[in-house]
C-alpha cells in the first residue's frame, strides 16, 4: 500500500500561490467616491453606515464594527427595538422606521441589512440603486430567482458587497478547505453534511394586537398578508414564509464550507434527491465530477462537513478543524488565527474589516454576492427536494430544473404589491 502523504502548510500554500496571485491580478473598478471628495470616503476616511435591522445579530455587529465604519442611522420596522439599541449602544443615532427614507436623507456611504430572510433582497437592491456598499447577513435569500436578481443588481452599479458568511474570512476555514480543494488529502472518497432541518408550513395562529410602533405590514414584506402574530414576527425562522428553517440558517453556514472545499463556489450541484421523506428529511446530491455529498448526519458539524480522501479524513467546522491522522498537517496555522474569533456573539470584525478594506480598494470582498448566492441555492434545492419528494435534475448555469415545471414553480414565489423586485434594476 502507498504510504500516506504528509502535508505540510508551507508546501501547501507554495502549491496555490499562482492562484492567488492571478486573482491578484484581476482589474477593478474603482467608483469616484473612493477617491475623495464630497461623494463618499477616501482612503483615510470613515465609512459611513446605515443599518437595516437592527435585532440581535445586528447588535452584534454593532460591536464588531471595526473603527473605520461609522454608524450615522439606524432602521427597523419596530421602533422599539431601534429605541432599545439606541439605549444598549449609549448611542444617539438618527432612527428611521422606513429604511428608503433613510437611504434618500442620510450621507451613506454603505449599509449593514439585518433583516428577516424574506425581508432582505429588496432594500440590498435598492441600496444598490442608491450608490452604496452592501453588507447583508445570511442566508441572503428566500428563493433562488431573488438571488440572481440581486447579484444581477450588484454587478450593474459596481457595488461592493459582503454576504455575512464569516467563515469565508477564518484562517482555518480557508486552510481547511483549500487542503481539499487542492487535493491535499487524496481523492475524495465521501463528503458528508448535516441533515440541516427545514421549515414548517403556516396554518393559523390566533390574531394578536399590533404591538406599538410595529409596522407589520413592512415587515411581512414580499409575503401574503397575515394576522399579526408574535410567533410569526419574533419566531420568523421556523415558518416557511419567512425562512428556510435550519437548512437556511447553520446550512448557509456549512452548505457553504462544503461547496467551497469542493471547488465549487461558483456553481452547484447537478442532481438532488432525498433519502427519507418530508420536511426534515435527508438528502443527497451529486455534482458534475461525480462528487456525491450525503446530508445525513444528525449530529456532526453545524458550520462545515466531513471530507474522507485516500490520504486523510478532515472535519471541517467554524473556526476549526481535525484531521485523521491527527499529525497529517504538520504545520497548521498558528492556534492565534483562531483566538482571534474567540469571544461574546459570533465574532464578525475581520469579516467586516475584510468589506471595509474592499470598499476602499473595490477589491471583490471573501464573501462576494455571487458565492453567498450560490451556496444558499444550494440550501434552497434541498428543501425544494424535500417539498416535491423525487429526485431533481438541476442545471447550475442556466440556474433552472430542465423539462420540469414542477420543480422551476419553486424557483420564486408571488411577491405582494408594493413589494416587487424593480424590473429592471
Amino acid at each position: 500500500m502507498e504510504a500516506i502523504r504528509r502535508t505540510t502548510r508551507r508546501r501547501f500554500l507554495k502549491q496555490s500561490s499562482s492562484l492567488a496571485a492571478t486573482a491578484l491580478a484581476m482589474p477593478y473598478y474603482v467608483p469616484a467616491k473612493v477617491l475623495g471628495g464630497t461623494n463618499g470616503p477616501g482612503a483615510n476616511d470613515k465609512i459611513g453606515i446605515g443599518f437595516i435591522g437592527v435585532g440581535g445579530r445586528a447588535r452584534q455587529l454593532i460591536d464588531h464594527l471595526p473603527a473605520e465604519g461609522q454608524i450615522l442611522a439606524i432602521c427597523d420596522v419596530y421602533l422599539q427595538r431601534a429605541h432599545e439599541t439606541n439605549q444598549l449602544k449609549n448611542a444617539h443615532w438618527p432612527i428611521y422606521q422606513d429604511y428608503r427614507k433613510m437611504l434618500d436623507e442620510e450621507k451613506l456611504d454603505a449599509v449593514v441589512v439585518a433583516t428577516p430572510d424574506h425581508g432582505r433582497v429588496l432594500p440590498c437592491i435598492r441600496a444598490c440603486q442608491a450608490g452604496l456598499d452592501i453588507y447583508a447577513e445570511k442566508p441572503l435569500t428566500l428563493t433562488i430567482s431573488e438571488g440572481r436578481v440581486l447579484v444581477n443588481a450588484v454587478r450593474k452599479y459596481n457595488r461592493v458587497f459582503q454576504v455575512g458568511s464569516q467563515q469565508r474570512t477564518m484562517e482555518m476555514n480557508r486552510f481547511a478547505c483549500e487542503l481539499v480543494r487542492s487535493g491535499g488529502i487524496g481523492r475524495i472518497k465521501s463528503v458528508e453534511g448535516l441533515a440541516y432541518t427545514g421549515p414548517s408550513r403556516y396554518t393559523g395562529l390566533p390574531e394578536e394586537p399590533i404591538p406599538e410602533g410595529d409596522d407589520w405590514d413592512h415587515w411581512q414584506s414580499q409575503t401574503e398578508a397575515r394576522p399579526f402574530n408574535s410567533n410569526l414576527q419574533f419566531g420568523w425562522m421556523q415558518w416557511r414564509s419567512y425562512s428556510g428553517g435550519e437548512m437556511t440558517n447553520w446550512g448557509a453556514h456549512g452548505v457553504d464550507q462544503i461547496q467551497w472545499a469542493l471547488g465549487m463556489s461558483h456553481t452547484g450541484p447537478t442532481e438532488i434527491w432525498p433519502t427519507s421523506p418530508g420536511p426534515h428529511g435527508t438528502i443527497r446530491m451529486r455534482y458534475k465530477n461525480g462528487i456525491v455529498v450525503r446530508y445525513e448526519l444528525q449530529h456532526g458539524p453545524e458550520g462545515g462537513g466531513i471530507f474522507v480522501g485516500e490520504d486523510c479524513k478532515i472535519e471541517i467546522n467554524r473556526n476549526k478543524f481535525t484531521t485523521n491522522p491527527k499529525d497529517f498537517v504538520q504545520n497548521p496555522p498558528d492556534p492565534a488565527e483562531a483566538q482571534s474569533w474567540e469571544g461574546p456573539g459570533w465574532i464578525a470584525r475581520p469579516h467586516l474589516q475584510n468589506w471595509l478594506d474592499c470598499i476602499k480598494t473595490r477589491n471583490l470582498p471573501n464573501a462576494d454576492v455571487e458565492i453567498g448566492h450560490r451556496s444558499i441555492s444550494v440550501c434552497h434545492l434541498a428543501n425544494i427536494a424535500r417539498e416535491i419528494g423525487r429526485k431533481l435534475v438541476w442545471d447550475p448555469d442556466t440556474e433552472t430544473f430542465p423539462g420540469d415545471d414542477e420543480a422551476n414553480a419553486y424557483l420564486q414565489r408571488p411577491r405582494r404589491k408594493g413589494y416587487e423586485l424593480p424590473d429592471p434594476v
